[in-house]
């Protein structure tokens, strides 16, 4: 993450926590005392250096913008770095390597020691989908968070229509579609 961790944060108040109210105002690019997911992008950035991805910006923002407007206020954007770092922590662990990045058998790890039973091939979708190509393909920070966002948000759609936690349920086409548009749009 780009940016300063520091201590301070004159003018924070409560609820947003020390250090963020003056990386808030340096992220704030416009001055609107709001950040959008363009501003947000623009101070995040995996281990590569590279920026986030505006899907993970978006889920992220969508999550903490109580009002709905498309941006986060300096408490959202304090909510928002406790959240990100608590997913670069869990990153950090499943990073055997310290590479930066999570590999296929780090993720796989990371999927089971969270307690989803996923095979390896669905790993290997994720990777397909979300790695850079390579002939070692791994996820940098941001698409690491993205992939526990909505993997956690479909299976708690999943776990509602599951009543008997039996690991099977049966839904209309439209019931489906509802699902995903819900959780991941």
């Amino acid at each position: 993450i780009r940016g300063r961790w520091g201590r301070g944060g004159v003018g924070a108040g409560p609820g947003a926590a020390a250090g963020a109210f003056s990386w808030f105002q340096a992220v704030d690019a416009d001055r609107s005392g709001y950040i959008s997911v363009k501003e947000l992008k623009q101070a995040l950035v995996n281990s590569n250096w590279s920026t986030f991805n505006d899907e993970t910006c978006l889920l992220m923002i969508n999550m903490f913008d109580k009002t709905r407007s498309g941006r986060i206020d300096v408490y959202g954007f304090s909510a928002l770095l406790r959240f990100i770092q608590q997913w670069k922590n869990l990153f950090q662990q499943y990073d055997r390597d310290q590479s930066g990045s999570i590999s296929f058998n780090e993720l796989q790890q990371a999927f089971s020691q969270m307690g989803y039973n996923l095979s390896p091939q669905f790993s290997q979708l994720l990777l397909a989908r979300y790695a850079p190509r390579s002939s070692n393909p791994s996820i940098q920070l941001d698409r690491f968070i993205q992939i526990c966002m909505q993997l956690q948000s479909t299976t708690d759609a999943f776990r509602e229509k599951d009543t008997g936690l039996v690991g099977n349920v049966r839904l209309s086409y439209e019931d489906f579609l509802t699902m995903v548009v819900t959780r991941m749009m």
